[in-house]
């Protein structure tokens, strides 16, 4: 299988647990998310007709707990445990992504988190990976990389006598190592250097937004979720492996008719810009877009105008690389509240995830604490009547 380069577009969404087909209908209805349902309906129609269709809507999941801090987020995006509880010890997603697929571009980091999503530290994080495998976050709330990333550039050393410093710190840090013994945390550090000196000149360019036409960056809209996604594009563009985007603002336990319309827009125009700016520059083909949240919201009402956490059973989709356009799998009962039919555990997701980017579940493993540990755990089933 071909190796594709993920997007992970990952929000702290809290919909309402419907099933799939009624999800669609109600969100088409409502027109609370016309760009980016309209941009799957073009995906779905056309790619159906040409065969080749790479765009799913994708559900249901069920997870193992109610709570933000049992599951949320993290869960999806982190490894899927026994006591589903989140800590720093574990990898997320994309620092296994990373692990398992090595990195394109040595100027830039393999694994790049953009927004503010809740429990985003948790899904970056490398646990007991090598520390080069964790996310390097960059806010998004400017077009100037300058403002993005602090200390861009170096007021005071000319690059060749940066690059003399560097030498020399490295040449101190490897004859220690040498006496010391191995120090995973040292080695992090080393190479967090050196990227950093490179990221100078090539974060300079990719993270630019302002090299973007204006008919590109309107299409996006404004706001930072919006360059979010512009960015995600730019970085997947240059090789960088695996992009993950948080938006928080999710948990409505109240004023949810007036809150969730507000949330939806914001996403609306940017993830149906992203889609078909990927598609119109050809890298939708080798690109696997995930859209996911913490969990679903209950079928009936919390707080008069609210919905409580609801971990049973819940809607993401895929796009892109490897996966069956025009195709939804699963449903929840009639009442919206548990997943019935075509039931995906959060292993059974990681599982798929890495089959659609070249990776084996069950061969990808990180020897630690006396035992071989993979993103799945102990289990997980590729769902493969998704797969083109």
């Amino acid at each position: 299988m071909e190796e594709y380069f993920p997007i992970l577009v990952a929000l702290s969404v809290a919909m309402l647990a419907w099933g799939v087909i009624e999800y669609q209908s109600a969100y088409q209805k409502s027109g609370q998310l016309p760009y980016v349902m309209a941009n799957l309906r073009w995906a779905c129609d056309y790619f159906m007709k040409c065969h080749t269709a790479p765009n799913v809507l994708y559900g249901q999941v069920g997870a193992a707990g109610p709570d933000h801090a049992w599951w949320g987020p993290c869960e999806v995006m982190q490894m899927a445990r026994p006591s589903f509880k989140i800590d720093a010890t574990h990898p997320g997603v994309g620092a296994w992504v990373s692990y398992g697929l090595g990195s394109e571009n040595a100027d830039l980091p393999g694994f790049v988190s953009l927004g503010n999503g809740f429990g985003q530290a948790g899904f970056e994080r490398a646990g007991y990976l090598p520390g080069q495998f964790q996310a390097t976050r960059v806010s998004a709330n400017a077009d100037d990389p300058e403002k993005m990333i602090r200390h861009l550039k170096n007021p005071t050393l000319r690059p060749d006598d940066q690059r003399r410093q560097l030498d020399a710190l490295q040449a101190f840090n490897r004859g220690y190592a040498a006496t010391a013994g191995d120090d995973p945390q040292l080695e992090a550090r080393v190479r967090a250097m050196e990227t950093a000196f490179r990221m100078q000149t090539a974060a300079g360019e990719a993270f630019d937004l302002r090299r973007e036409p204006p008919r590109v960056r309107d299409a996006y809209g404004p706001g930072e979720f919006a360059r979010g996604c512009l960015l995600a594009r730019r970085l997947v563009e240059r090789g960088v492996r695996f992009v993950q985007l948080s938006l928080g603002g999710w948990d409505h336990h109240a004023n949810i008719n007036a809150e969730l319309k507000k949330k939806c827009e914001e996403i609306d125009r940017p993830i149906a810009a992203l889609l078909t700016d990927l598609r119109q520059t050809g890298l939708l083909d080798d690109t696997l877009v995930f859209w996911g949240g913490e969990f679903g919201r209950t079928p009936v009402s919390e707080n008069a105008d609210g919905r409580d956490h609801n971990p049973f059973g819940f809607t993401m989709w895929m796009a892109g690389g490897g996966v069956k356009g025009g195709t939804t799998y699963g449903a929840t009962d009639e009442f919206g509240f548990k997943a019935a039919d075509g039931k995906v555990s959060v292993n059974d997701l990681h599982a798929t995830i890495l089959h659609l980017l070249g990776l084996d579940h069950e061969k990808l493993t990180y020897r630690y604490s006396g035992r071989d540990f993979r993103l799945t755990d102990v289990s997980g089933t590729v769902v493969k009547d998704i797969l083109a």
